[in-house]
């Protein structure tokens, strides 16, 4: 059996508003496998993204705990956070998030270089090739279409090999051809670097490509099952 490489237990998370506080995520309790694919789905405001951003080491929960690769997420230093994220998630969101100023090599590069890797141009033109844009290196984003931009988000995502690739709507801004191509080459990314997948998303076909999905609602866990073949 797979080992579990990320676990919740009961976590919570509230966020406060003029409001009052806003109960966003209520007592989750999850295990991923190591390799594994997942697809989070469930109406808006559910708290998939939420979720994802937790696991991410992006939002910490209120409560609960949350362990990672044999790391406990949930009361580290947010030094610590960040440098876990760093060597072990690729993130890709629905709107791209490439630095306008930089070209799309650089914008791959730039978690190399973070890390001090040597040669950090040279692998992100090789990662560039790998989802397509091996002739697209030295444009900006806004010389890219928002599929090509989607790329060069994959690209920066898996540059560092990351045991947890997580994608919020990867497709969500993207007409019906794109997200297909983004698609298959997300699941070749994780294919090929043997990461745990979970993706958020609203497309019961995308959801059904995982090994499982698990569906969230008004903050809590509602159905968890194995993807349709």
């Amino acid at each position: 059996m797979p080992e579990t490489i990320i676990s919740l237990r009961g976590v919570n998370l509230s966020l406060e508003s003029n409001a009052g506080a806003v109960s966003i995520l209520k007592d989750i309790k999850l295990d991923f496998k190591a390799g594994e694919t997942v697809g989070l789905t469930g109406p808006s405001g559910s708290g998939k993204s939420s979720l994802l951003m937790i696991i991410g080491g992006l939002e910490r929960a209120s409560s609960g705990s949350v362990t990672a690769l044999g790391s406990d997420l949930t009361n580290i230093s947010e030094d610590a956070l960040a440098r876990f994220r760093r060597s072990h998630v690729g993130i890709v969101f629905q709107s791209f998030h490439l630095i306008p100023t930089m070209t799309a090599v650089e914008n791959v590069a730039t978690p190399l270089e973070l890390a001090g890797v040597k040669n950090a141009m040279c692998n992100a033109k090789e990662e560039l090739s790998t989802v397509g844009l091996g002739d697209r290196a030295d444009h900006y984003p806004a010389q890219l279409s928002g599929g090509e931009q989607q790329r060069v988000a994959l690209a920066r995502a898996s540059i560092m090999r990351p045991d947890i690739l997580l994608a919020d709507e990867p497709t969500g801004n993207l007409d019906g051809e794109n997200g297909r191509a983004i698609v298959d080459i997300l699941f070749g990314l994780r294919e090929k670097y043997g990461s745990t997948l979970i993706l958020v998303t609203h497309d019961p076909i995308l959801a059904n490509r995982c090994d499982r999905v698990i569906a969230l609602a008004d903050g809590r866990l509602q159905l968890e099952q194995e993807a349709e073949e």
